[in-house]
């Protein structure tokens, strides 16, 4: 009798409600929660915040003392010869203000032609009815496995062989060859599988009705993509920028192949100037550090629209 008392009296116990958390115990356990993942973020954020302060720091040492602090946390800190004199000799090197204004125009001309050219393509090939339009975007799908390092070769032959305008003494004249010009490092990347695909993804999820209805209302494909799907876009437009502007703002081999002058060559193909008999590490770093600075303004700039238009697109697609 006594052990069915006690069984019956667990069984009671189990089904009983236990008693609600306290909003103290509540608030407590959230707070503990925020803090350990601020100090989990703080300490991921350092970690990658390491190469940069290594960076900027050593640009104000000499290269003798980079190489005797590289083994100790002074490598990390501003001690010892603190100066410019890097920055200064960077100068003396390198037209910095010229590759910085080639880098700022071929960026800013391959990210706005590149959102108007792909955002279009991605329009025709979501929210127009044509015969193909699936076999077109599965080759421009395809085209994401080829790297360009296998067709670089190729594309220095062709764009020496496209016509172009020039002017000699005053005198336009005919001619050949895009070497050694701006549009051969903007207009070979304005076009990019993968922004095409993005934008065709991001307007298939916009109801096609709001199409319907322009349509009746006498709207044309340009007005209902120029009125209707670009504001509705703003996400995709924000995500295909960020995904444009890195890799066009870090462009090497390609102005390496098709750029000889100096007067048009970009930031990063700058940095061979500093490799030569004697590899000057504290110049370097100035120049990296210079190179880098407008990258940093403007992701601090647009952090948050990086971030959610990342995020949405996420979602969205």
């Amino acid at each position: 009798m006594t052990a069915t008392r006690t069984l019956t009296t667990a069984r009671d116990d189990r089904r009983a409600p236990r008693p609600a958390a306290s909003p103290r115990s509540v608030k407590s356990h959230r707070i503990r929660g925020k803090v350990f993942t601020y100090v989990a973020m703080s300490v991921l954020a350092l970690f990658f915040l390491f190469p940069l302060v290594f960076m900027f720091v050593s640009s104000l040492k000499p290269d003798s003392q980079i190489l005797q602090d590289i083994d100790s946390p002074a490598a990390f800190l501003p001690v010892g010869d603190i100066s410019l004199d890097n920055y200064f000799g960077v100068f003396d090197r390198v037209p910095v203000a010229q590759f910085l204004f080639n880098s700022v125009l071929v960026t800013v001309l391959t990210v706005g032609l590149g959102l108007i050219v792909n955002s279009m393509a991605g329009f025709a090939l979501s929210r127009l009815q044509w015969k193909g339009r699936v076999v077109v975007l599965a080759l421009v799908i395809a085209t994401l496995i080829v790297p360009f390092e296998t067709i670089a070769v190729p594309m220095v032959y062709w764009v020496a062989q496209l016509p172009t305008l020039v002017i000699e003494g005053g005198v336009l004249k005919y001619d050949f060859g895009w070497l050694n010009t701006y549009e051969v490092q903007i207009v070979p990347f304005i076009a990019n599988a993968f922004s095409i695909f993005l934008f065709t993804q991001y307007f298939s999820t916009i109801p096609k009705s709001l199409d319907e209805a322009a349509r009746i209302d006498g709207a044309s494909w340009f007005t209902i993509y120029r009125r209707i799907l670009v504001p509705l876009s703003g996400p995709a437009f924000a995500t295909v920028a960020i995904l444009t502007f890195l890799p066009a703002w870090n462009q090497y081999l390609w102005p390496l192949m098709v750029v000889q002058k100096e007067e048009l060559r970009p930031v990063m193909v700058g940095m061979q100037y500093f490799f030569q008999l004697n590899t000057a590490w504290g110049e370097v770093m100035a120049y990296t550090s210079l190179i880098t600075i407008p990258v940093l303004i403007v992701f601090l700039v647009f952090q948050r629209a990086f971030v959610s238009s990342i995020a949405a697109s996420g979602v969205k697609g």
